[in-house]
């Protein structure tokens, strides 16, 4: 370790040489290379909702979620799936592995949804299958409150 120390150290002009040039390329890559205000990112995520009114957690678990969550199951790419029942409401979040193509994977989802329909009660809602978009996300949210009349905030906002 010594021995290319004491190498770097007898050679100081083919140093900064070298600093030089890996700056100069650094700066030439950083201006050259693509960049994007806001870039389109593809979450692998999927949501299905099912709603149907006065269910309890337990009948939304048993008559909205399992019948869908087992439909769900057999989808090609599917790294996990959760589900959450609440009152008046079913819902199943999918996550798929990070190289799937969106447009296959929502035919899929679309699809398993359709056959699972026949086994939901007659009185629930249509399903509804949404996708995850971070770029409908705001980026920043900001919030101003205080012992000042709301026009005073809406000015200074």
């Amino acid at each position: 370790m010594t021995k290319l120390l004491d190498g770097i150290l007898d050679r100081p002009r083919t140093i900064i040489t070298l600093l030089l040039f890996l700056l100069v390329a650094g700066g030439f890559v950083y201006v050259t290379i693509p960049k994007e205000a806001n870039p389109d990112i593809d979450v692998p995520i999927f949501i299905v909702g099912i709603n149907q009114a006065g269910v309890s957690p337990e009948d939304s678990q048993r008559l909205l979620v399992k019948p869908m969550e087992t439909a769900l199951r057999g989808l090609d790419g599917l790294k996990e799936i959760s589900a959450i029942a609440s009152e008046g409401r079913g819902t199943i979040v999918l996550e798929f592995e990070a190289d799937f193509d969106k447009d296959e994977a929502l035919a899929d989802v679309r699809a398993k949804v359709d056959q699972a329909v026949p086994e939901l009660p007659d009185d629930a809602d249509e399903p509804i299958i949404t996708e995850t978009n971070f770029s409908l996300v705001p980026t920043i949210i900001v919030a101003l409150s205080g012992d000042v009349p709301e026009r005073t905030l809406f000015r200074h906002a």
